[in-house]
C-alpha cells in the first residue's frame, strides 16, 4: 500500500533519516489546484556526505554479488512495482499534475520495463567481456568493471520513469548510487526506495537525497562520486558536465531540444495532424523531446490547420484522476510564467497567428482547480524561423506550425538549431520518410508516430542536446569501465633482459 506521507527526509543506510540534520524545507504542490502536498527536508552537506558514505561501503559487497544474484532482487522491484502501479501513479499524477490516464499507463509501467530489461541483460550475459589469441603463446580477455558510486539527478516531468532509467542500468553493474530528484517533484524517491529495500537491495546501494541546485552541485563536484547522470536543461547541464569533466567522472547528459516534425507532401492528413497533436500535447507539452516546430507543405496548410482545429476540443483538461481527461497543468507556478510569458512573445512581438489557444485557462475548469497551473493548448501559424517561439524551447503545450516549398528547404531548416534531440517524419512513401529522417540531425527520430522510447532503444542527443545514450545494450555499457588483461603463456616477459 502506498500512503501519501506529510513529510520526507534523506534516505540513506537503508531508511529515511528523520533525525539528519537539514537546513530548511520545500514544499511539494499539487499543480492542479496550487495546493501544497508535502514538506520535503532539504538534504544538509552532511547528509548528502553521509548518504555518499553509506555508498561507498555498500559497493564493495554489491559489486561483487554475481550478476544473477543482482538480476533477481531488481526482478522483485519489478514485480512491486506493477502490483503497485496505480497507487504510485496516483502519486505522481499529484505532484506532477498529469492525468492518471496517462500516470497510470506509461510513467511506472515504462520504468518498470527498463528495470526489466537491465535485469534481463546482466542476468544473460550483458556484463560479459571478450577474449581473443593475440599470439600463439599470449591471450587477451577484457572485463567490465562497476564504477562506483553514482550520482543521478532527476527531472521533474517524469520523476519516476526517469529514477528508474538512471537505477536501473547503474545497480545492474554493480555500481550504488545516490540520487537527487527534481525540487519540483520529490515525492517518489523515498516510494523506490522503499521498493528497492523490500525487493533486498542492500542498505546503501540506492540512497536520496532533496534539495535544489546547491544540493545537486554539492552532490556532483564530490570526489567519491564516479558518474553523474543528469536530465534537465541544456544550461544546467552545461554546468554539471564542466563540474564533472573537471574531476574526470563519467557523465550522461540527456537535455533540452527544439524538434521538428516534418510532414511530407504525401502524408495523409488526419494521421499527420494526429502525430503533430501527440507530439505537442502529450503531458501538456512538458517533455523535452516534444515536435514542437511542425514544417507543413505550403499546399497542405490550410487543410492541415482546418483538420487540426477540428481536433483541438480532444484535448480534454479537467478532473486528474477523470480517465477521459487528457490534459493536466503546467508543473509549477515558476514554470507556468514562464510558458505564459513565451506565448505573450508570440503573440505581441513575433506576431504570429494565434490559431487555437493563447493566455487563458481552459474554460470547463471546476471552481477547485482555478488555482492550479493550468494554461490552454496553444497553436500558433504562419510562423518563421527567427521568431522566438521557433527559435527557444518552452517545454509547453505550444505548437509553431511553419510552412515550406520543397524537402530540402525542410530539412535545412529543420536541422538549423544548436539542439538535436529528436525529429520526426510523417509520409506515405517510406522510402521518402527513411531518405528523410537519414539527413535530420537528431539522436531520437521516429517515422509515422512521436514519443515512444522502448527500454530496447538507446536514446540520446546530438549537438547540445546532451552527451552518451540511455536505455538499450549502450545504455548499459555507460555504466561500466573497460578493463584489458594480456596472458603470457610462453614465459616470463622479462625473458629478453635475462639474456643480456
Amino acid at each position: 500500500m502506498v500512503q501519501l506521507e506529510t513529510e520526507r527526509h534523506a534516505f540513506y543506510a537503508g531508511k529515511s533519516q528523520p533525525t539528519s540534520a537539514s537546513p530548511g524545507h520545500i514544499e511539494s504542490i499539487d499543480p492542479s489546484t496550487g495546493k501544497p502536498l508535502c514538506k520535503i527536508h532539504t538534504s544538509s552537506y552532511e547528509s548528502v556526505d553521509a548518504a555518499i558514505k553509506s555508498a561507498e561501503g555498500a559497493f564493495p559487497s554489491w559489486s561483487a554479488t554475481p550478476p544473477v544474484e543482482r538480476s533477481r532482487i531488481l526482478q522483485r522491484a519489478v514485480s512491486l512495482l506493477r502490483q503497485r502501479n496505480d497507487a504510485l501513479a496516483r502519486v505522481e499524477t499529484l505532484d506532477t499534475g498529469k492525468p492518471f490516464s496517462e500516470t497510470s499507463t506509461v510513467d511506472i509501467v515504462t520504468g518498470a520495463d527498463v528495470l526489466e530489461y537491465f535485469a534481463n541483460s546482466v542476468a544473460s550475459g550483458g556484463l560479459n567481456g571478450e577474449s581473443f589469441r593475440l599470439r600463439p603463446s599470449a591471450m587477451v580477455y577484457t572485463s567490465k568493471e562497476p564504477l562506483g558510486v553514482c550520482a543521478g539527478i532527476g527531472a521533474w516531468n517524469y520523476p519516476i520513469q526517469i529514477a528508474l532509467w538512471k537505477s536501473a542500468p547503474c545497480l545492474a553493474a554493480g555500481n550504488c548510487m545516490v540520487y537527487k530528484p527534481s525540487e519540483f517533484t520529490p515525492l517518489h524517491a523515498e516510494y523506490l526506495a522503499e521498493i528497492y529495500r523490500e525487493a533486498g537491495l542492500p542498505d546503501g546501494v540506492f540512497n536520496v537525497i532533496y534539495g535544489s541546485g546547491e544540493v545537486g552541485a554539492y552532490l556532483t563536484a564530490h570526489p567519491t562520486i564516479a558518474k553523474v547522470s543528469f536530465t534537465g536543461q541544456v544550461a544546467t547541464g552545461k554546468k554539471v558536465a564542466g563540474s564533472a569533466a573537471g574531476g574526470m567522472k563519467y557523465v550522461t547528459m540527456e537535455l533540452g531540444g527544439k524538434s521538428p516534425l516534418v510532414v511530407l507532401p504525401d502524408a495523409a492528413v488526419d494521421q499527420a495532424v494526429d502525430i503533430a497533436m501527440m507530439a505537442n500535447f502529450f503531458s501538456s507539452g512538458q517533455v523535452c523531446t516534444n515536435g514542437t516546430r511542425v514544417f507543413v507543405p505550403s499546399a497542405m496548410k490550410k487543410e492541415f490547420e482546418k483538420v487540426l482545429l477540428a481536433k483541438m476540443p480532444f484535448v480534454r483538461a479537467g478532473n486528474l484522476f477523470d480517465m477521459t481527461t487528457n490534459f493536466g497543468p503546467l508543473n509549477s507556478k515558476v514554470h507556468h510564467a514562464k510558458v505564459v510569458n513565451y506565448i505573450r512573445r508570440g503573440i505581441e512581438e513575433d506576431k504570429a497567428t494565434l490559431l487555437y489557444g493563447g493566455l487563458n485557462q481552459p474554460a470547463n475548469l471546476s471552481t477547485n482547480l482555478r488555482e492550479g497551473y493550468w494554461i490552454e493548448p496553444t497553436v500558433f501559424t504562419d510562423c518563421n524561423d527567427n521568431m522566438t517561439i521557433v527559435q527557444e524551447e518552452i517545454f509547453g503545450p505550444v505548437m509553431a506550425i511553419l510552412t515550406y516549398d520543397t524537402i530540402d528547404e525542410a530539412v535545412q531548416r529543420a536541422n538549423a538549431t544548436e539542439l538535436g534531440l529528436a525529429a520526426g517524419v510523417v509520409g506515405r512513401d517510406i522510402d521518402q520518410c527513411h531518405l528523410v529522417i537519414s539527413r535530420l540531425e537528431a539522436g531520437i527520430t521516429w517515422i509515422n508516430t512521436w514519443g515512444e522510447s522502448p527500454a530496447e532503444m538507446a536514446v540520446g542527443g546530438w549537438k547540445q542536446s546532451g552527451l552518451g545514450v540511455e536505455n538499450g545494450r549502450r545504455g548499459l555499457e555507460a555504466w561500466v569501465r573497460n578493463k584489458s588483461t594480456i596472458i603470457e603463456m610462453g614465459g616470463s616477459a622479462g625473458t629478453v633482459f635475462s639474456k643480456l
